[in-house]
Order: C-alpha cells, then structure tokens, then sequence
C-alpha cells in the first residue's frame, strides 16, 4: 500500500464506498478467521427446518418439461435416475458453465446445436451459453529478501494458531490489498485491478518457486472479448466445450501489459527495497510474451444466461427464463456484462434479490439502500 501511494495512487479505505480507485485493503466474506461461504451462512443455519432437504454427490441431468412449463428435475444419485418435482418453481444455481450446460440438456438453448446433437428443442433461446465472460490475470513474481511471506504459513506454530485461536497467518485470504486502476483518463471506472500476495502465485498455485516471495497480479477488469460455451454430447456428465475466447480484443492485451508496467512500478518503488528481490516471473521476456505464457482465469466467470431484453438475453428483470413457466436462473451467468471487482458478494446478493422476488416483496426504498452502502463486509 505505501508502495502504491508513493507512485501516486491515492489511499481508498473502501473499494465498496463512493469510489473504487485507489489502493486499500481488502474487505473479505470471513468468519473466525474463515471463509464464511453461501453454505455456511445460509444453508447450514437451515438444516433443521422441515421443509428443507440437502442432498449432495448428486448430478443434475435434465429439467423435466411438460411442453414450456418445468416441473422439475431428473438426477442421478449412486447410479439410478432420481426425479424431484416442484409446485410452483425451480431455481437453476448451477454457475455460469453448468447452468448453461443444464439448460441446453434440457433442450432450453440454441436449437441448431441442440438439433446437431438430438436433443428434442424445447425453447429455441441463442443466448444459453453465450456472451461469456472472465478476469483474466497476469503475474509478476519477485523474491523477498526477508522471510516474511506466506511460504512458512504450515509451520506447527502457526497451524497450532490457527487450530486453536483461528489467529496467524492461515487466516490470510492470500489476496491481502490491492489497486484499483484506470488505464485511461477518460475511462468512467477502473479497468485494471493490481492484486498483492504475499506469496508466489503462479499456474493456479501449483507451480511454487522455493523460498519465500511476493505476487502482483494485474487484472483485467472490463474484458472487450466475449466466449461462449457449448455442449460435447448429451451426457450431462461429460463436461461442456468452453471456450473462453481470451485476448480476442487487442484492447484487452493491452490493459494487461498496463498492468504488468503498474506492477514493476509499484515493485520498484522505496517501500519495496528492505522486500524486494531478484524477479522471477517474467524476467526478460516481453510484457506481451509474459501475458501470453501465464495468464489464466480468476474464476470470475460471468454472462452465459443473461438478463435483458436483446435477441441474446436468457432471464428476465424477475430472473425467469424467456419463454419458460416455472424456471428461474439465480447465478452470476444472468450478469449482462462482468462488474468491476470480485464475483462472490455480488453472486450472493443476486441470491437474496431473486429471494425477495420469488416472495413477492417490494424493493428496499431507496433511503434504505443508500443508509447501508457504506457498511463494510463482515
């Protein structure tokens, strides 16, 4: 953070408050020192309730169609076809890749592809899998002179710490601060995240240089290229051909190179100097060559049953499938276009909007939603 400042990027306490741009921590969904996911804050609590029931280990193979209204859906659980069904509606939360793919087995999608494959068309909707989007990321790796990463964050101590008080360094969310950036002036909103890591992140984690290090992360915030995805076969368990159509736009490349330059600038200032080691990642290669040797997702996947009302729109404002009764989308595949920032929060207050749609409650007044917006996250 001191780093960023001294580059002349202004302090921000609260990415979520009036303006993004800046440099600041993170607020994070974090519990006792974990993360506080959807099941834990919301399904775990209602586990006694009587009219709930989990089942997990299960796939979801087709949603039962009689004509246009759905009616339910047909799973297979320890080998045999289970079918459950509904009164008044169901809810697809599958994410962006498989709430698509349930969809088009369902014969809800694109009827030429359905047709190439033999699936019976149920309602012709091109835009099912379509209009992907994603973060795209690109790292720059440096040593760090003091051991002070993330790198001996499973010693016994500290796993002692963890286990006993949910305290140290196992509590860390990795992504600990970062920048938000606008690569042109002109721009309404940032286009470019610089994330900071305490610790070498590179092909996902699984390639880790020894010792200890740091990451900056550029991320490309507001991606011109869209994907698409589409079905292999009929069998629900073979997965989907995604492709994600990355750097399609060369204005999208060129937001990254930005941020591989933010980042050695950032690296290269004085705060950085008692830090600062030898560069690992990406060395002599150029900005361009760096991005397209290890750039990969940041598991934001967006946008492939939309909400709208184009030609390519999936749901509806109320999240109800065009063309369909009984059948709503509640995932981040009904965002029309990918938010500026992290896809977790965002997804879940998607959830409790389409819970107060589905229960017929009007929306919060406007003095309401102004009066929390500066809260920060728990």
């Amino acid at each position: 953070m001191a780093a960023a400042r001294e580059i002349g990027l202004p302090l921000n306490r609260d990415f979520n408050g009036a303006q993004q741009e800046g440099v600041g921590y993170f607020q994070v969904t974090q519990k006792h020192g974990q993360r506080f996911s959807a099941a834990a804050a919301y399904l775990k609590p209602a586990f006694k309730r009587p009219n709930l029931s989990v089942r997990t280990h299960v796939q979801a193979m087709r949603l039962l169609c009689e004509q246009t209204h759905v009616t339910g859906v047909a799973c297979m659980f320890e080998g045999k076809e289970e079918r459950f069904t509904a009164s008044r509606e169901v809810i697809l939360s599958a994410g962006s890749i498989n709430s698509p793919q349930v969809l088009m087995l369902s014969g809800i999608g694109p009827a030429d592809h359905l047709r190439a494959l033999g699936i019976p068309v149920v309602q012709d909707l091109p835009g099912v899998g379509q209009n992907l989007q994603d973060h795209l990321s690109s790292p720059v790796l440096y040593a760090s002179k003091q051991a002070v990463s993330l790198a001996s964050a499973e010693s016994v101590n500290n796993v002692l710490s963890y286990l006993l008080f949910k305290k140290g360094p196992l509590t860390s969310n990795v992504a600990e601060a970062a920048a938000f950036y606008r690569t042109r002036d002109d721009f309404p909103a940032p286009d470019l995240e610089l994330i900071f890591a305490p610790v070498y992140y590179m092909e996902h984690g699984f390639t880790v240089p020894k010792g200890h290090g740091f990451t900056l992360v550029s991320i490309l915030l507001r991606p011109q290229s869209r994907g698409s995805l589409k079905l292999r076969s009929r069998d629900p368990f073979e997965p989907p051909l995604i492709r994600p159509n990355y750097l399609d736009c060369p204005d999208d490349l060129q937001v990254l190179i930005e941020g591989i330059r933010l980042a050695h600038r950032v690296a290269a200032a004085n705060a950085f100097v008692p830090f600062r080691g030898e560069e690992q990642y990406p060395g002599v290669q150029s900005d361009e060559e760096a991005i397209r040797n290890a750039a990969e997702t940041l598991y934001h996947p967006v946008g492939t049953c939309k909400m709208g009302n184009d030609q390519e729109a999936v749901v509806d404002s109320q999240l109800r499938v065009y063309g369909m009764q009984g059948l709503r989308v509640v995932d981040a595949s009904i965002m029309p276009t990918i938010i500026s920032g992290h896809t977790n929060a965002p997804t879940i207050m998607i959830a409790e909007k389409a819970a107060d749609l589905i229960r017929g409650l009007p929306p919060l007044p406007a003095e309401a939603v102004a009066g929390k917006a500066s809260q920060p996250v728990g």
